[in-house]
């Protein structure tokens, strides 16, 4: 934990389990505008929504590229209204149209004060809807605080690889944020892996889940938020829910096992290829 976090206090956390309104830019974000009141007022200092969430998920390439906006766009101006209006960070995803005009499945970080603090875009792309629609990014993000704690964030699949949270855990992360579109049939990764992973990072992980049906997917809700000790604080059942958790940064999980101080990068370098 880095010494800010471990003099911080509490922070809380809300998870929007959401369906997905697919290509519905302006719904999407009147109901992100009510929730992310509604958050506030439930005590949160930021707020997580699934992966795509403004701009829908199982959408065709055409949709995608008439949608994707660059991040400091229209969407960006008025999550930024949203955030500062209700006094709450706020992480949202979206497709991000690049300067190079290369579409990422991307997530984005605005602060209480509705300054956008960085952009993640999604690493490890995951079947055809994902390859078919998106260019991979080489894995780099930036990290965010809020509070005095330190935001690393991953997409959905991205977290299901355990180097891809356990370098950002290695850059300083106290929790990493996952906005996912997980569907149904892969609950473990949900209940197994987020703890694990949490666990093995000494970290918070956050995992925000979309539910319902949206086109051919149904989504498996069950988002959840593992602390370093691999229990869960939170979790969702199927149908829509606004998930609380508050971290603690003296939660004893932090020092519960050694893993990053007892690495051997040396010997794991055929791992590296």
């Amino acid at each position: 934990m880095t010494e800010a976090a471990a003099a911080a206090s509490p922070l809380r956390l809300a998870l929007w389990q959401a369906p997905q309104h697919s290509a519905d830019i302006a719904g999407n974000l009147d109901r992100l505008e009510k929730t992310a009141r509604e958050a506030k007022a439930g005590g949160a200092d930021l707020l997580v929504t699934p992966e795509m969430f403004v701009t829908g998920y199982c959408i065709d390439a055409p949709t995608v590229q008439r949608l994707a906006e660059s991040a400091d766009g229209p969407i960006s101006q008025r999550v930024s209204a949203i955030a500062a209006d209700a006094g709450i960070g706020i992480v949202y995803g979206f497709a991000e149209r690049a300067p190079d005009g290369r579409v990422f499945n991307a997530a984005q970080f605005v602060d209480a004060h509705g300054v956008r603090q960085g952009v993640y875009r999604k690493t490890h792309l995951f079947g055809g809807l994902d390859r078919e629609n998106y260019s991979a990014s080489d894995g780099s993000g930036p990290l965010f605080e809020i509070n005095g704690w330190r935001f690393g964030c991953l997409i959905c699949y991205d977290a299901e690889f355990p180097e891809a949270v356990r370098q950002v855990a290695l850059r300083g992360a106290d929790v990493v944020v996952v906005p996912t579109a997980n569907m149904m049939g892969f609950d473990a990764v949900c209940l197994l892996l987020m703890p694990a992973r949490a666990y093995e990072n000494q970290c918070f992980v956050a995992y925000a889940n979309c539910c319902g049906s949206e086109g051919r997917l149904d989504y498996c809700g069950t988002s959840v938020v593992a602390a370093p000790d691999g229990t869960l604080l939170a979790q969702a059942a199927r149908d829509e829910a606004l998930l609380y958790a508050t971290l603690d940064a003296a939660h004893p999980g932090r020092t519960l096992n050694t893993y990053l101080a007892d690495r051997l990068p040396g010997t794991y370098a055929a791992l590296v290829a």
